[in-house]
Parts: structure tokens; sequence; C-alpha cells
């Protein structure tokens, strides 16, 4: 059973940036899991800020995020990041990592995943 674990969020002032890290409890390997970074906010849906696929040669962003946030993995760290830079109040959130086996002939993100992380605050305010 795949236990995903997320660190790195805190709080920080408008503009500046945060990086936050996913990876598993257990000893578990996410090589073969395509990825995807959500985030949810009081009194708003759950977004998908970005994912990733398990070769790490494609990734997707939300309009909201793109080129400001950008997300990696590096497999022999068995973790996967969001660089978050240019932080502004609304990307205040509880941010989750997710995870589900990747096709391997044809990688793609996804909408549903089968495992998540328990989530990490992030507060972006003066």
């Amino acid at each position: 059973h795949l236990q995903l674990v997320e660190s790195g969020g805190g709080s920080v002032q408008p503009g500046g940036s945060l990086r936050l890290s996913c990876t598993t409890s257990g000893g578990l390997s996410l090589d073969y899991y395509v990825v995807g970074w959500f985030r949810h906010a009081p009194g708003k849906e759950r977004e998908r800020v970005a994912c990733i696929v398990y070769t790490g040669e494609r990734t997707d962003y939300a309009e909201s995020v793109k080129g400001r946030f950008t997300v990696s993995r590096d497999n022999a760290k068995n973790t996967i990041y969001l660089q978050m830079n240019r932080l502004k109040p609304e990307d205040t959130a509880v941010y989750y990592c997710a995870a589900d086996l990747d096709d391997l002939y044809n990688p793609r993100c996804l909408d549903e995943y089968d495992y998540w992380g328990q989530g990490t605050q992030v507060t972006v305010a003066s």
C-alpha cells in the first residue's frame, strides 16, 4: 500500500518561493507512478495544479500556476518536487500529492488518483 508524505509547506510573503516534496514512507518506489499535485483552499474546490508522468517527460499545469510552478522528479531520491515561485495570496491552500500507476506505453496525467498524502499547508500573506 503506497503511503505518500509531503513536506516543505510553510508561510511566505507574496512574491516568495517554496519547494514542496513528495515521497513515500515504507520505501515503496514511485518510479512507475504518475504524480499529481493538488491544492484545496477553504470554500474552493480541490484543484490539480501540476502533474508529471512516470518518465518525467510530460508535465501539465493549471492555468493559474503556469510560469510560476514547476513539477519535477528525482527517481534516485524517490521524490517528486513542486517548485513554487512568485507566490500569491490566492495560492494559500493545503497542498497534496497524489499518485497512481502510470500507463507504461502511454504515460499521461490523470484526474483521479488512488493514493494521497496527508497534505501540507502553504500560506502566502504579508
